[in-house]
């Protein structure tokens, strides 16, 4: 009953095409053609980088990527922030680049602590805010790439962020994040979730709390507590939250894994899904009968300037299997640069 409620409340949160990418339905039937042709163009667009024939840049620092195949969050940003932070224990100093997803950004510039998430973009704020290193954004990554190095330069590894497609950056190590909801239906948009074949490969890939891959490494995201959006500063014990009468909203690609995380936290509340990177109104959270609204701290950029006392974030930290680092350590030592 309760994995049926949350993939009702998973669904709310999607597109119609996206309803029928972890299925097969007419739709995805329907599309398999336009899919088969998705895959062709996506094999020849990655051989003739591969090859030369569209040249690669290479930029004077490491370049580690972190994406996935699949549409959607699957708790890639934590495990950016938890790579920059086991990157910063080992002796690096690494620098984020992200594309910004719909903020508007076509040339390179960096994101400031409490900036617009209009301007910057939900992520890469969470990024620049949680990361404690610097962080730009622009389409181009490699000229984004570029500029943080030129601003920032001590800076000796790159974390890109979702920059698995984007072939022209040459890279040094690639993890693919996956997590409980795998692949989908198994074929490419748009008949499905994947951007990639499966078979696509990666230096490393990591497993969002879903079942173990062979070879891959575990992640789990843990609730590291609450605080209120207009005092980040100040901690929110759970305590504060039972009894009360709360509703949770989700803009991200998997709500119900949020969703979730509440519920085993103890927490009664009416779950409200939105499509991923929603851009949250004060009409978007007035609820009758409402003490306090949750969120994840992705929203919560969004949320801030809002001015409201019942808005609350839960912080959440990566945990994931020490190996990873020490094998992302061992390969990147050498190619860093002074």
């Amino acid at each position: 009953m309760r994995r049926a409620a949350a993939a009702a409340v998973r669904s709310r949160g999607m597109s119609f095409p996206e309803r029928h990418w972890y299925r097969l339905s007419w739709l995805s039937v329907l599309l398999a053609p336009a899919a088969a042709a998705f895959a062709i163009a996506t094999l020849l667009r990655r051989a003739v980088y591969r090859v030369g024939i569209l040249p690669t840049a290479r930029l004077r620092a490491p370049v580690l990527v972190v994406g996935n195949l699949v549409v959607g969050g699957t708790g890639k940003t934590p495990l950016v922030l938890w790579v920059a932070q086991q990157l910063r224990a080992r002796g690096f100093r690494p620098g984020i680049v992200s594309r910004g997803y719909r903020s508007g950004a076509q040339a390179a510039r960096p994101v400031p602590r409490g900036g617009d998430p209009a301007r910057f973009g939900d992520e890469p704020l969470l990024l620049a805010e949680r990361g404690d290193v610097p962080v730009w954004i622009g389409r181009n990554r490699v000229a984004a790439g570029r500029a943080l190095l030129a601003a920032h330069p001590d800076r000796n590894v790159l974390i890109c962020d979702d920059g698995l497609q984007h072939y022209r950056l040459a890279r040094d190590f690639e993890i693919a994040v996956a997590d409980s909801r795998g692949f989908g239906n198994g074929l490419l948009l748009p008949a499905g979730p994947l951007r990639e074949l499966p078979s696509r490969r990666v230096d490393a890939w990591v497993v969002n709390g879903g079942a173990e891959r062979a070879g891959a490494f575990a992640m789990r995201l843990m609730p590291a507590g609450f605080y209120r959006i207009r005092d980040p500063e100040r901690s929110v014990g759970i305590e504060e939250l039972h009894g009360r009468r709360l509703h949770a909203v989700a803009g991200i690609g998997n709500p119900a894994r949020f969703f979730a995380t509440l519920e085993s936290l103890g927490l009664a509340f009416v779950p409200h899904a939105f499509p991923d990177h929603h851009a949250f109104t004060t009409h978007d959270l007035e609820y009758a009968d409402c003490d306090a609204v949750l969120m994840t701290e992705k929203d919560a950029v969004k949320c801030r300037a809002f001015g409201r006392d019942d808005l609350y974030a839960l912080r959440v930290e990566a945990s994931v299997d020490p190996r990873l680092a020490d094998l992302i350590a061992t390969r990147l030592h050498g190619l860093e640069t002074a």
